[in-house]
């Protein structure tokens, strides 16, 4: 099947892109990478999409993460079309956009990388790449993907926030709950043991009592 799987190594593939050729896993270097496709150039909602990937960008430059995106038109459409986006938030300080398009016209990366929208067609009857994103550890593993279809448009809120919990949880033996916010407790994996999770979480570990008597409901402060 095409496609990526968590844990997959991302291919270092070279692109055409607004920013000139580009050779993937050189670009993103040391960093954490995010590479989010979408359906076409020119449609209001990937303008809206893009808008907001643009005005996050100091956002995502703080966490070490690099942004590439992808649709399938040319580098000319491209560049055109980011005026577009610009102008859609009205911030005028803002010149230059902030991250590279890829231009994949012949949609041979959406294909390689499982990125067709089987559903959504254009004009021609050839399908439309979806919306997925790709979040890339500094590894060049998928750490995380997501898949919209080209009518619903993206939470970039929510895509900090995992990345948030990516990181947190990369460097330290937690995980993070249902709807976690930077801040907010964490929990601790059922395989580490009681007497090794009061000594690694100093702050405290707290069980919820449970009416099975199980006690794998255990949280801890954020490190």
């Amino acid at each position: 099947m095409p496609g990526l799987l968590l844990g997959d190594v991302v291919p270092n593939f070279e692109a055409e892109t607004t920013n000139g050729t580009i050779s993937l896993h050189e670009f993103l270097g040391d960093s954490w990478g995010i590479l989010f496709s979408h359906p076409r150039d020119y449609t209001p909602v990937c303008t809206t999409e893009l808008g907001r990937a643009a005005k996050l960008c100091p956002e995502f430059t703080k966490r070490n993460v690099k942004m590439i995106a992808l649709s399938i038109d040319t580098v000319e459409d491209h560049h055109g079309w980011s005026k577009d986006i610009l102008a859609y938030n009205n911030d005028e300080t803002v010149t230059e956009f902030p991250f590279p398009i890829i231009a994949d016209y012949k949609r041979e990366l959406a294909v390689e990388l499982g990125m067709l929208d089987p559903v959504e067609k254009d004009q021609t009857g050839m399908p439309l790449t979806a919306r997925c994103v790709f979040i890339i550890g500094p590894d060049k593993k998928l750490k995380l993907s997501l898949l919209y279809p080209a009518t619903t448009g993206r939470n970039f809120d929510e895509i900090l926030r995992v990345i948030d919990s990516l990181q947190l949880t990369a460097h330290n033996r937690v995980a993070t709950p249902v709807d976690w916010k930077p801040g907010d407790r964490v929990m601790v994996p059922p395989n580490i043991p009681e007497e090794e999770a009061k000594c690694m979480f100093p702050a405290g570990v707290y069980t919820k009592e449970l009416p099975s008597g199980r006690k794998y409901l255990r949280y801890t402060p954020q490190p």
